[in-house]
């Protein structure tokens, strides 16, 4: 079959990026052909993808588009243009330019199914578009938090994801969520979950493992954006109460969100008890090598859908400490049965991943008592091949092929 893959980002440096370029491997090792529509800076590069797949470029920062990237988070590691601030002109300059671009890969690719991400504008916008195409859309909780914090064309996005031929869920507790906010039949939308690259995330061989137990101090990594909304901050806090007799030192890996947001957490890094060295993006070699060296892996975050970074992580063979997101323990349970996983109970928010800053002490100290048993637990090896990117890909297209053809 051949298949059109749709997001208005990069597909590359974000979760949902990462999830649409590890699918289109999936489906090309399924046996399928891909295609992608996505959003690109001026001078951008497709890296991600391989080099046969076409791709329907839309150029922002140009004439006819002249603002950065649309971005599903407030915080993007990339430069980015907020939902929330787009005027009328720019929605329409924004809808232009992706209609040329999903009639140029209809006309071209002729695809058998088409697969949006995230359930917001561009999804409505290909659903309207591409009437007759079997469509469906993976849901990554950014999209739920714009349709809940701003009112951009919200009646036509609920509108046209009710048209969709399926929906896709990370875990159960979003497709509770989907259902809720949408108003679709709970029987229309199908869990999948996230998947890693096994080629890449492996444990350490066995030589590599206990060289790597012998050494110190210990090591903690962090992989995510750099931004106080992924509990950086929080986390920044926490290592100076965390107690490690051997000494400790943290990674910190990912893009940042705004200069003066990075500046503050890098002062904080720098000041903070233990040594922390923030190491910037890193490829997915490199993010496997760091995993595969550290003790634990940490992910304080207030708000994901399902985090990649922590299935990753497993696969690497890391202890994990974790926020207890909505929908994740029960996801990790089915899936990576065993996995030693610590969770850390949220603080109370004030928004969909705005933390009460009262309740921040509380949770700081939550979050360095779970390292500390995360440090001083066994390394217990864990079965990740459940969560492969071939397995997400198989179900998602299964259930859109079960569709059928749209009159």
């Amino acid at each position: 079959m051949r298949i059109l893959n749709v997001t208005a980002q990069k597909p590359d440096s974000t979760g949902s990026g990462t999830y649409l370029a590890q699918l289109v491997a999936g489906q090309r090792a399924l046996g399928h052909e891909a295609a992608v529509v996505c959003g690109l800076a001026p001078d951008d590069e497709v890296t991600t993808l391989p080099s046969d797949v076409p791709v329907f470029a839309v150029r922002f920062e140009r004439e006819g588009l002249p603002f950065p990237v649309c971005g599903m988070s407030d915080a993007m590691p990339y430069r980015a243009t907020r939902y929330r601030d787009l005027t009328p002109a720019m929605r329409g300059q924004f809808e232009e330019a992706f209609a040329a671009a999903l009639q140029a890969a209809d006309d071209r690719f002729q695809p058998d199914l088409v697969i949006c991400h995230h359930l917001y504008l561009l999804t409505a916008l290909a659903r309207e578009l591409l009437p007759r195409r079997v469509m469906g859309a993976v849901c990554h909780s950014t999209d739920l938090r714009q349709m809940r914090t701003h009112d951009l064309e919200r009646d036509r996005i609920i509108a046209a994801v009710r048209r969709l031929d399926r929906v896709f869920a990370l875990h159960e507790e979003q497709r509770r969520e989907i259902a809720d906010l949408y108003g679709i039949a709970p029987a229309r939308i199908e869990v999948v979950g996230a998947g890693y690259d096994c080629r890449v995330f492996s444990p350490a061989s066995g030589a590599a493992c206990a060289e790597e137990g012998a050494a110190c101090p210990a090591r903690l990594v962090f992989v995510g954006k750099i931004t106080r909304k992924k509990g950086v901050a929080s986390l920044l806090a926490a290592l100076d109460e965390v107690e490690a007799p051997a000494g400790l030192e943290v990674d910190l890996i990912g893009g940042s969100g705004s200069d003066e947001e990075l500046a503050e957490l890098a002062a904080r890094a720098a000041a903070c008890r233990w040594p922390v060295r923030l190491q910037g993006k890193r490829c997915p070699e490199e993010v496997a090598a760091f995993n595969r060296a550290a003790d634990v892996f940490v992910l304080p975050s207030f708000f994901e859908g399902l985090p990649l970074v922590v299935v990753e992580a497993l696969a690497c063979g890391c202890k994990v400490v974790v926020t207890d997101l909505p929908g994740l323990r029960p996801w990790l349970e089915q899936h990576i049965p065993g996995a030693p996983v610590t969770y850390v109970e949220l603080p109370p928010l004030v928004s969909v991943d705005e933390p009460d800053p009262a309740a921040l002490p509380a949770f700081e100290e939550r979050l360095a008592r779970a390292i500390e048993r995360a440090l001083a637990a066994p390394c217990i090896p864990c079965d990740a091949s459940g969560a492969s990117w071939e397995r997400v890909s198989a179900r998602i297209v299964d259930a859109l092929a079960a569709v059928g053809p749209r009159p």
